[in-house]
């Protein structure tokens, strides 16, 4: 017979023992990250890096396990399972969570940024902003990276606006920026998840895609191609992205060294990514891209008089956040003043 004191003990026991089993699972987690960033790629080889160092350092409380090049769908089907639990997290185009917090594209303003000079001076005061706005919406940014500038790339050579007459542009789905901007010009663009462009390409659905070199190699667009206008359409950015809620279940401890790992990764990334951009850009022009330069100065202007008078009716929308717009412009103009004036 088992005494009362002894019952007790074993009930106090198991209760412990539940209580540390629950603890521990609620303690250790792997976040599940999707990406349309193809296996192989830089992104995901500097990473999965920085999950094996999250790992170790966290003692294998917090695993990032990687789902690449599109096996879990496209950034909308993502999110939708970030939703849903089936996911935690991505690595997203900021287009892409547009939808859920719509300052985040604002780096992406047709024809805003110049050169990374200019990217670099403006997001070191800015980022910290749009991280708190996502943050508002539900996802907590891990980090904010490169993208490279998109260049036009085409089946003709397009050296001015009148040149994109009857072309078939390619437009990412739910892109309200440049779509307002591409009808200014007189184009009626054709949208499309980024995982059908290739297919387009090749049936002639689309014969014009916006893209940094970078990723036309990486997705094959470059084989469907002939010409490369160079001038910088629009800076893209990347947000590594994960669910607030998932994320705060987290230690303080532990959700410090994922920020500082990933964080420096990002760093690293975007180093080696302008580095790489130069490289694509040789590899592109030894695979016969042609690259040709707007038809005058003068069309480079007349092209971002298009992109302002875009930006303007944006601003009109109530759709992004106007004081947020005009930081953008005055730091640009504050920049650019204290720099050397265009050749």
């Amino acid at each position: 017979m088992i005494r009362p004191s002894t019952s007790n003990r074993i009930v106090a026991i198991l209760a412990l023992s539940f209580l540390l089993m629950a603890a521990a699972s609620v303690s250790a987690r792997t976040l599940k990250i999707a990406t349309i960033v193809p296996d192989g790629s830089s992104w995901l080889v500097e990473m999965r890096k920085a999950g094996e160092e999250i790992t170790e350092r966290t003692a294998g409380r917090v695993k990032l396990k990687f789902y690449p090049g599109g096996v879990m769908g496209g950034d909308k089907t993502v999110l939708r399972k970030v939703r849903a639990g089936q996911l935690h997290g991505g690595a997203f185009t900021s287009g892409a969570l547009a939808g859920i917090y719509p300052d985040i594209e604002l780096y992406s303003l047709p024809l805003l940024f110049r050169d990374y000079d200019e990217v670099d001076f403006v997001r070191k005061k800015l980022d910290a902003k749009l991280r708190a706005g996502l943050a508002r919406n539900g996802f907590e940014a891990l980090a904010i990276t490169d993208g490279g500038f998109a260049y036009m790339l085409s089946q003709k050579p397009i050296r001015k606006v009148e040149d994109m007459e009857g072309t078939r542009v390619w437009l990412v789905e739910d892109d309200k920026m440049t779509d307002m901007a591409l009808r200014i010009a007189g184009v009626a663009p054709v949208p499309l998840p980024i995982a059908d462009v290739y297919t387009a390409l090749q049936t002639g659905l689309v014969d014009t895609v916006a893209a940094p070199p970078i990723g036309a190699i990486a997705f094959q667009w470059h084989t469907r191609v002939r010409y490369l206008t160079d001038v910088p359409i629009m800076y893209l950015a990347g947000v590594f992205a994960v669910d607030k809620k998932v994320f705060a279940k987290i230690s303080a401890k532990d959700r410090n060294v994922i920020r500082e790992v990933v964080e420096a990764a990002a760093k690293r990334l975007d180093l080696a990514n302008r580095a790489d951009e130069a490289n694509a850009r040789e590899a592109l022009k030894n695979q016969g891209i042609e690259f040709v330069s707007a038809s005058s100065r003068d069309e480079v202007q007349r092209w971002r008089s298009i992109s302002s008078q875009a930006t303007t009716e944006m601003r009109g929308t109530g759709r992004y956040s106007d004081a947020l717009i005009s930081e953008i412009l005055m730091l640009l103009q504050e920049h650019r003043a204290g720099a050397s004036p265009e050749e």
